[in-house]
């Protein structure tokens, strides 16, 4: 995990109420050593003198969304320990982003509920409990589209990294980490703090904390989950390996996969699945695999549970 810090400008909407509806940082940048441990992240309302004058037009009073659009500079002292509030949480999705920290690089514990549930909108973020009220001053401005209603936004309202193709921009959250060369096709979904640290084919569903490696495909309808095993908020990693293919209709549920590893389709196996491993006759859980390379596991006549035969 990074133990240095990380600072940014941004523009944050506010809205009358103080809630932070999100922060937009457009460079976040790392800090080469820990700014001080004794303290959370601090961030500071900037005057226009701090201001470039690209950022100092986006400062204003948004009286139809009832939002105020302020500057603000964030300083993270130490990217291991927890985030402190809303500004903080969105500075360090901007950095997996931007890919200047993979999935787990970056502590991110208790951040649900240090963000405000949100209706997103292409004139802008709103509070929903006026939002009724809010939608017709808006109207004014033309036909309003409202994304979604959740605690974080898509990913490419605020970064659009380079070499990637996403065919539904709802489906990639902000926080989601896309190395050059990644496909996330239509049913594809990448959540916060995951997303594949290598060329990858995602067509299936990767739940926070999930990360695929280089040549790694995701099938139509396939999921690779977390589990909440732990009883906490934070979720067991779940990591797959380079050049694995997760079927059609298929699911990896809190266990890491090595490399060169097959999952057939519609076959579904978390730590406690039943395996039969042929060469001996013996059943195991597929937690025994986990992390090992090179395994295919599948369905086949005559065997109530998945078969799993080295590749």
């Amino acid at each position: 995990m990074i133990t240095s810090g990380a600072s940014a400008v941004g523009i944050a909407n506010i809205a009358m109420d103080g809630t932070v509806l999100d922060t937009w940082y457009p460079q976040p940048e790392l800090l080469p050593e820990p700014a001080g441990r004794d303290s959370g992240a601090v961030t500071v309302r900037l005057g226009a003198a701090k201001l470039s004058r690209k950022l100092l037009s986006l400062v204003k009073l948004d009286e139809d969304r009832m939002v105020e659009q302020v500057a603000v500079h964030t300083t993270i002292p130490d990217l291991s320990v927890p985030p402190v509030d809303a500004h903080d949480v969105y500075l360090r999705l901007h950095l997996l982003s931007h890919r200047m920290a993979r999935p787990h690089d970056i502590n991110l514990e208790g951040l649900e509920p240090l963000l405000a549930t949100v209706v997103w909108t292409n004139k802008g973020p709103c509070l929903p409990k006026n939002f009724e009220f809010v939608r017709t001053s808006l109207r004014s401005r033309g036909l309003i589209h409202v994304y979604a209603i959740d605690i974080l936004p898509r990913m490419v309202d605020y970064v659009v990294p380079t070499g990637v193709r996403i065919a539904e921009a709802e489906r990639v959250r902000l926080g989601a980490h896309l190395a050059e060369g990644t496909q996330v096709l239509r049913e594809g979904f990448v959540s916060y703090n995951s997303g594949s640290v290598g060329p990858a084919h995602i067509e299936g569903l990767m739940s926070a904390g999930t990360v695929i490696g280089a040549g790694t495909h995701i099938g139509l309808s396939a999921t690779v989950l977390t589990d909440d095993a732990s009883g906490t908020d934070i979720p067991h990693p779940v990591r797959v390996g380079d050049n694995c293919r997760i079927g059609v209709g298929a699911g990896v549920i809190g266990i890491d996969l090595g490399d060169d590893c097959v999952i057939g389709n519609n076959v579904v196996i978390d730590r406690t699945t039943t395996l039969r491993f042929p060469d001996g006759g013996d059943t195991a859980p597929a937690a025994q695999l986990s992390g090992q390379s090179g395994w295919r596991i599948d369905r086949e006549p005559g065997s109530a549970e998945p078969v799993a035969r080295r590749c």
